[in-house]
């Protein structure tokens, strides 16, 4: 009986998505509203969702524009946006809020490049971590007869073959972000 990696693969594909979710939620200079889907804002006495209180629009390039739906609500936008700390800034207007996505410097990029390094070496002890748990599964049901030998080592390669996969998958996730961080 072979063994089934269906569920594996399903988790793995999980490992890329969310790396793909943190790049996207990084500040590359360009405005992105993703970027706001960390942040949270007090809101009659309970903290939701920057969308929940607002709509958020691309101006220009290098500005979003935020539009509370209560004008009550600007403040305290304004201040949730400024401790999280992303590196924006933040101008109040009449009709809401502007956030200024500032031009990178060298020394900026290079950081975030160190960043989508990091986060991908996350990734990739996560697909680590996965594949030993699965490969100590397929040994134990080896030792319990309910997979042969053969059977085991074939696993073994149709595992290494994912694992495979999903680092290109990952590596290729990152080389496309570090193009956009680069220029």
């Amino acid at each position: 009986m072979q063994y089934n990696f269906s569920n594996f693969k399903t988790e793995i594909n999980k490992v890329s998505e969310y790396l793909s979710k943190e790049y996207s939620q990084l500040n590359i200079g360009r405005a992105s509203p993703m970027i706001l889907d960390g942040i949270s804002v007090e809101s009659y006495g309970s903290y939701v969702s920057l969308k929940n209180v607002a709509s958020i629009s691309i101006e220009d390039p290098k500005t979003l524009r935020i539009a509370p739906w209560d004008k009550s609500q600007i403040k305290e936008i304004e201040k949730s946006i400024t401790s999280a700390n992303l590196g924006l800034s933040v101008a109040v207007d009449d009709a809401g809020i502007r956030v200024i996505f500032p031009q990178l410097t060298t020394e900026t990029r290079q950081k975030l490049v160190k960043v989508l390094k990091e986060k991908l070496e996350e990734a990739r002890i996560t697909v680590r971590r996965e594949r030993e748990r699965i490969w100590n599964d397929v040994q134990a049901q080896e030792e319990n007869d309910k997979i042969t030998e053969d059977d085991k080592f074939r696993a073994k390669e149709d595992l290494q073959k994912i694992i495979d996969e999903i680092n290109k998958k990952l590596e290729d996730i990152f080389e496309k972000k570090e193009k956009e961080v680069l220029g």
